[in-house]
């Protein structure tokens, strides 16, 4: 018999290959002699690159950049065996599970790392970059990886905002025209794991808000300030993200790439899934085992 076990991680509890890795021993207990095909998943967020990695071989780069608190730290982004493709998990750059529960900020929480990974990726020459959208600790639409990229994101003054919801509550004006020109040569898919909109009560900041630090009495000012963005993209840049399916993921990120980069949005499980050939590799064996989410906490 022929198994494959793909699952998702189990966040707070498992990766996604050690969860692969412990229901085999479970199913080996009683099926010993079967044949086990472990892919570890996942939909764009974080486990996006180890996923694609171990499943079809490739390589990491490590480069130091921006925390969303704004110190240097070690990232890595996975590089495909053809050589001509590059995928970044925004969370290694610009992710919650880099901040302590008392450093979490979105209104200083920046994506500017994840701007130095794709900026990374294009000094290298990859053609095709893949960012993974989720577990992002910002709120910032992607203004701060558009920074450090080469966009001015400008305040009444004509200064650079800040990083974070501050910058936001301060922009007036959006100038892509010193933008990374390298950018428009390349293909770049932003891999969503949640389909929200920017805005609204389905948007990133009444649904996400909090798990990134917001207080409760601060979502509706920044769900103002993503509407305020939207309008300033509009208006600046002639595109409209109001509506954009998987825009509000990763505190907007999903907008920022689509406005500021050109990105096609597409599902993450899709992205990873063509990657890997799982239909192929599901129509050759006899079971499939998955899953996903997090397990509950043992009771003390």
């Amino acid at each position: 018999m022929k198994i494959l076990i793909a699952p998702d991680s189990f966040k707070g509890s498992l990766s996604a290959k050690r969860a692969a890795e412990s229901i085999r021993k479970g199913f080996s207990e009683i099926l010993p002699n079967a044949h086990y095909f472990l892919f570890p998943l996942a939909d764009g967020g974080e486990g996006t690159v180890s996923a694609i990695i171990n499943a079809t071989g490739g390589s990491f780069i490590e480069e130091k950049v921006t925390s969303p608190s704004g110190k240097k730290i070690p990232a890595k982004y996975g590089v495909l065996k053809n050589g001509k493709t590059a995928i970044i998990e925004m969370a290694a750059a610009s992710g919650l599970e880099l901040l302590s529960a008392q450093k979490k900020n979105p209104f200083t929480a920046t994506t500017f790392g994840t701007g130095e990974l794709i900026k990374s990726a294009l000094d290298k020459g990859f053609p095709k970059i893949i960012v993974g959208l989720g577990g992002s600790a910002t709120i910032d639409c992607g203004t701060g990886m558009a920074q450090a990229l080469g966009a001015k994101l400008l305040d009444g003054k004509g200064k650079q905002i800040p990083f974070g919801l501050n910058g936001l509550q301060k922009l007036e004006k959006i100038d892509i025209s010193q933008l990374d020109k390298r950018i428009f040569q390349s293909e770049i898919i932003a891999a969503y794991d949640v389909r929200n909109p920017l805005t609204g009560k389905s948007g990133a900041a009444f649904v996400y808000g909090k798990q990134k630090g917001a207080k409760v009495s601060e979502l509706p000012l920044i769900d103002d300030l993503l509407k305020k963005f939207a309008f300033l993209v509009k208006r600046d840049l002639g595109t409209d993200v109001t509506n954009l399916v998987g825009a509000g993921a990763a505190g907007g990120l999903g907008a920022g790439l689509f406005a500021f980069l050109n990105a096609k949005l597409k599902p993450g499980f899709q992205v990873v899934s063509e990657i890997i050939n799982l239909e192929k590799v599901i129509s050759t064996v006899d079971l499939v085992i998955t899953g996903e989410e997090k397990l509950p906490k043992k009771k003390q």
